[in-house]
């Protein structure tokens, strides 16, 4: 009986430790509040606005690369009332379209909507960053699974934004984005 007890403590502790990491450190720990006093400020009706150009790479739940893609993205702001159309290029050959709509709150709260995000994400601009959570539907021909994705954009001092975002199923990460958005340079 002793062995057994010894056992269950071990695990229960381990459980304990994962849980407190997963709450205290790490990118589920993210707090918008964490970047409130960040410079420069990041608004995105202003760095999320006209032609922009997005460049990054999928990670899968093994860590490794599995695939790689660029974005022509145009977005247009009404006041704090935006749309941002979207179109991927992946390095399978595969093309994707999204078009975000987007409202932004006097408090820096985020709205947004697309046609496969299962229901409204919801979000916070804060300081240099933003955050956004939202349930995804992957397409068809990749399973049409559901996830539940945390974004976050982090504005860097030349007006780039770094993104890294993961997506999990029943809490578990299943793959992890991290891309570079920043204005289209005029031709």
């Amino acid at each position: 009986m002793e062995p057994f007890f010894f056992v269950m403590l071990g695990v229960v502790l381990v459980l304990g430790l994962i849980l407190l990491q997963r709450r205290y450190m790490g990118f589920t720990a993210q707090q918008p509040a964490d970047y409130a006093t960040g410079q420069p400020q990041f608004d995105i009706r202003h760095h999320l606005n006209g032609p922009i150009v997005c460049e990054g790479v999928i990670f899968g739940p093994t860590g490794r690369v599995t695939s790689r893609f660029v974005g022509d993205f145009d977005a247009k702001w009404n006041g704090n009332t935006g749309v941002m159309k979207e179109h991927f290029a992946y390095d399978s050959g595969t093309h994707q379209d999204r078009e975000w709509h987007l409202q932004i709150g006097n408090d820096g709260r985020i709205k947004a909507t697309a046609p496969d995000v299962v229901g409204e994400g919801t979000g916070w601009q804060s300081g240099s960053s933003v955050q956004l959570k939202y349930r995804i539907r992957l397409p068809e021909s990749a399973g049409g699974h559901v996830l539940d994705t945390v974004d976050w954009m982090y504005l860097a001092p030349n007006g780039t934004i770094v993104n890294r975002s993961q997506f999990r199923k029943y809490g578990i990460k299943v793959a992890e984005l991290v891309a570079t958005m920043r204005q289209k340079e005029a031709a």
